[in-house]
């Protein structure tokens, strides 16, 4: 599968944005959906976990959806699978959020091309942690 085009200097610049909403966020500790996050949030992230199944992870609170998100998100995280991903895009990007993530494994050229129309950069097919941990 690709992956998006950004440089590693792109990728060090949208690792420096703090704010962030997990869609898809698992409690399910052994899932990469929840240990990413994690990681993220013991790493100096401030993650706001999006799953309708549960109120919370990692002791924060859980939202049903990003639109229910009140304040601003620099990122958001997509673990969904790629056929899933379009209608999550569709909402984040109400969000205006400087960057949509998908998940290493997770790539849906129509999705990825609405939220660059909006002027959302997008990066696909990248994990969050492995990047941090190659970068950082």
């Amino acid at each position: 599968m690709e992956r998006d085009d950004h440089n590693d200097e792109q990728i060090r610049e949208i690792l420096s944005m703090k704010k962030v909403a997990v869609i898809g966020m698992s409690k399910n500790s052994s899932k990469a959906a929840h240990y990413v996050p994690k990681y993220l949030s013991d790493n100096g992230f401030d993650i706001t976990p999006v799953n309708p199944t549960t109120n919370e992870i990692i002791g924060k609170k859980c939202y049903n959806s990003v639109t229910d998100i009140d304040e601003k998100i620099d990122i958001i995280d997509i673990f969904r699978p790629s056929e899933e991903v379009l209608p999550f895009v569709q909402d984040a990007i109400k969000k205006k959020p400087k960057v949509i993530w998908l998940q290493e494994g997770i790539h849906n050229s129509e999705a990825e091309e609405l939220a660059r129309k909006e002027g959302i950069q997008v990066v696909f097919n990248r994990c969050m942690l492995a990047e941090h941990q190659r970068l950082c």
